[in-house]
């Protein structure tokens, strides 16, 4: 029955997006419109996650043609997990706009039919089950997170927007040209049966060129070391509404595709592939966190600590144990969370005071303790201090290193959890605790209580997802035990397709899932 339902979290922002066109300069009725499109959306997911929270593969041929001919859509908890976050933070972020989190005159039919185009494409790749569509995904989120970063055509956007632009396009003619050397290679698209055609190719040298292929490509989209460079000269150039939708969304789904396809697809040499990745994970955690400590912007400090935590999340890929993929999807999700809820501090201040440097801002602490408070919950747990949400996540990918004999990894995530929070008591030191300069502007009008709201609950979940840090992780430990067995994955898509035999010669992962 479920899957009936698993084409409409691409369906309703489709929707909702014509609604909002044919509403045209309708103000408040395009942001009831937009909300209740994403909230509908919001609680779709949930519905889906709530499905497959205990381990079961979901997947619906579209217009009935069989995989792998056909359009394949999947849902596990993994995917399930990433559509739940995707369409929380969506939500959210319109909230806080609702109240004034754009600038005048740069709404609002422009980025409400930006936003949900943007989270079609994000909803499409967490369910997509064949990489042409994934690609497909990749370059709606691509034109619509263009149209909105340069959304009022200032002179730093149209900058960062064109670089941005640039590298991306340049990664999606990788990913298409790693596309057609794939299908050409094995004649298939589709992720399960390219899994199981891939582990009975006699040609690794192939498999391992495709991997390096798809791994550079994601790696761009993601912002892993050294193609991260586009990410800070561009997020910090839209209205922080903007820069938070992106941070809390896009680069999570660079990081969703590289553990899709390196759990299912590449696992013919992960002495290799996996190693390479944990390199590339340190050094893409401590270069960033490096430039995060070098800025006097608030808002180019939190975009270098988007490179610096993606390099956790890509840690627990490199590692590949149930527990370090379990402590991956919850870094992901506390990212998710302390992220967005940081950018949207920045924008506050910045709507208070007009500026984000830290040598004009001061004494915040003293005029704003409220705002004090919605700041220091996620900086915190960014930093992973306990008992919030982002220690745990932390401690999970820590232990892993442990257990695995990992440990120059471990010194190298803890010293970059001791930056961050260097870091973090940078922006409070400077913008909160000092006396505030002659040069800082008086505060303009009243903090809207939407964007209030919208902050002190991002918080709330920081602190009541570290209390139940055990519930959250029961799902996680379920994700990460789900991705690490391929046969459930191609069961569910290939089991109406293929011979039952050759899906049992695939190699198995172990199924030892404890502590």
């Amino acid at each position: 029955m479920i899957e009936h339902f698993l084409a409409l979290p691409v369906m309703i922002p489709l929707v909702t997006a014509v609604l909002i066109f044919f509403l045209r300069s309708r103000t408040q009725g395009i942001k009831v419109v937009s909300l209740v499109g994403s909230g509908v959306a919001l609680l779709l997911a949930l519905v889906l996650l709530g499905q497959v929270a205990n381990g079961e593969v979901v997947a619906v041929q579209m217009a009935g043609w069989k995989a792998p001919a056909g359009i394949t859509l999947v849902l596990d908890p993994l995917s399930g997990i990433m559509l739940a976050l995707a369409t929380l933070t969506g939500l959210v972020v319109q909230i806080y706009a609702w109240g004034g989190g754009l600038p005048r005159g740069r709404e609002p039919m422009s980025f409400y039919i930006l936003y949900q185009f943007l989270l079609m494409g994000v909803c499409g790749a967490f369910l997509t089950g064949d990489l042409f569509n994934l690609f497909v995904f990749f370059e709606v989120m691509l034109i619509s997170s263009f149209g909105l970063m340069t959304l009022g055509s200032t002179r730093a956007q149209l900058e960062g927007g064109l670089k941005y632009v640039v590298i991306n396009m340049v990664s999606s003619i990788l990913f298409l040209s790693s596309l057609g050397i794939v299908y050409g290679t094995t004649g298939t698209l589709n992720m399960a049966d390219l899994s199981v055609k891939l582990a009975a190719q006699s040609s690794p040298a192939v498999t391992a060129v495709l991997a390096m292929l798809f791994l550079v490509s994601f790696g761009i989209k993601a912002g892993l070391f050294p193609l991260f460079f586009w990410l800070p000269d561009s997020y910090h150039t839209p209205p922080p509404v903007i820069t938070a939708l992106f941070a809390g969304l896009l680069t999570k789904v660079g990081v969703y595709a590289l553990i899709r396809v390196f759990t299912l697809i590449f696992l013919q040499d992960t002495d290799f592939t996996h190693g390479l990745i944990l390199v590339i994970a340190g050094l893409t955690m401590f270069i960033g966190v490096l430039g995060a400590a070098a800025q006097n912007n608030i808002r180019r400090i939190l975009s270098f600590h988007i490179i610096s935590q993606i390099g956790y999340m890509v840690m627990g890929l490199g590692l590949f144990t149930p527990l370090a993929l379990a402590g991956a999807i919850l870094f992901v999700a506390h990212n998710i969370l302390a992220k967005t809820a940081l950018f949207l501090v920045s924008g506050i201040i910045e709507h208070n005071w007009h500026t984000d440097d830290l040598k004009k801002l001061g004494g915040l602490l003293r005029t704003s303790p409220w705002l004090a408070v919605l700041f220091m919950v996620p900086a915190l747990t960014l930093a992973g201090l306990p008992p919030l949400f982002g220690f745990f996540s932390k401690y999970a990918l820590l232990r892993a290193g442990l257990e695995t004999e990992q440990y120059f990894i471990v010194f190298v995530s803890l010293v970059v959890s001791v930056l961050t929070l260097f870091s973090m008591m940078k922006i409070w030191n400077e913008a909160f605790w000092k006396p505030s300069p002659d040069v800082m502007e008086s505060p303009g009008q009243p903090t809207p209580r939407t964007m209030l709201f919208s902050l002190a609950f991002l918080g709330v979940l920081c602190i009541l997802f570290g209390v139940f840090a055990e519930n959250v992780y029961e799902l996680a430990h379920q994700a990460a035990a789900v991705v690490l067995n391929p046969e459930l994955y191609q069961t569910a898509v290939l089991s109406d397709s293929i011979d039952p035999d050759l899906l049992k010669s695939y190699p198995q992962i172990s199924a030892d899932f404890g502590d």
